[in-house]
């Protein structure tokens, strides 16, 4: 029954953004474009709307399918079953609690190898997910330290975090192809293919780094609930000084996070702050930490 009651969230999630765009294109072409002398009508039909949706979130929701298949690919990790160690009871037994406590599956507990302390949750839904820390973590952090950063991952899984990420990724991915191939139809139509290419593509690279400031602060916001959840499971104390542990050992090292990582905007910390702080997956640390103390 919860595998189609999330089915059932997933189509009607996508039949409501269908929607949308179904009435808001017309409107924008018919009476809106025409008040300002932008003649298109004709020129957009429906077939380029759903083939937009289908690139837009088939792609999305595709890598949400696979998302803990392709985690563990990216990295050096192993899961724990039967717990070995303090360290891995501490992790398992955490995870376990907080899953039983919230009546969802436990999700599956991986630890992979990199040395700076992180961690990170992903899967299709609440009831198929991964939580995975990094030996960083275990080695630089308190055992009350490490189990808020632990109830932290467990508030992305509880609150739907990656599912609600994949709609919006596939919301603006849909806005991207539109756009594009909307552009490409309309100069083939007058003859001018070889330029309706070129705009495509310039007007694509635009948009696209206009939709991933939009993700990027949905990340962020995400990041707040998260360190709310943990807050309420293991008191906001612990999750403070988890993230303080984690910034003075980020500071004391010196380290930079890497721009190609994939899993960036599923980690506890992440790039923040500079230039581009609206393409951040994370807030700054001292928001985190104020956020936290004003609960």
């Amino acid at each position: 029954m919860k595998w189609l009651k999330g089915m059932g969230l997933l189509l009607i999630s996508n039949i409501l953004i269908m929607i949308t765009l179904s009435l808001t294109v017309p409107i924008v072409i018919n009476v809106i474009l025409p008040m300002f002398g932008i003649d298109v009508r004709g020129s957009v039909d429906l077939s380029t709307l759903v083939w937009a949706a289908m690139f837009g979130f088939g792609g999305a929701f595709i890598s949400l399918a696979f998302s803990k298949q392709m985690a563990r690919a990216m990295l050096n990790c192993q899961q724990i079953t039967h717990p070995r160690s303090r360290a891995e009871q501490v992790i398992y037994g955490s995870v376990q609690e907080i899953a039983e406590r919230l009546h969802i599956t436990m999700p599956e507990v991986w630890v992979y190898d990199a040395p700076d302390p992180n961690a990170f949750a992903t899967g299709p839904s609440k009831n198929n997910s991964m939580v995975a820390v990094s030996t960083g973590l275990l080695q630089n952090l308190r055992e009350d330290e490490v189990k808020a950063v632990l109830a932290h991952e467990m508030g992305h899984v509880y609150n739907g975090d990656m599912f609600a990420t994949t709609v919006l990724a596939g919301l603006m991915n849909t806005f991207v192809y539109y756009i594009a191939m909307w552009v490409r139809r309309f100069f083939a139509e007058r003859d001018q293919a070889a330029l309706g290419f070129g705009l495509s593509l310039v007007l694509q690279i635009i948009v696209s780094i206009l939709a991933s400031i939009v993700i990027s602060w949905f990340s962020r916001q995400r990041e707040y609930g998260a360190d709310a959840f943990a807050a309420k499971v293991y008191g906001k104390e612990s999750m403070i000084s988890a993230l303080r542990a984690i910034d003075r050992w980020v500071n004391r090292a010196q380290f930079e996070y890497s721009t190609q990582d994939a899993l960036a905007t599923m980690k506890i910390s992440g790039q923040t702050g500079g230039v581009m702080s609206l393409f951040s997956t994370h807030p700054p640390i001292e928001a985190r930490i104020a956020a936290l103390e004003h609960l």
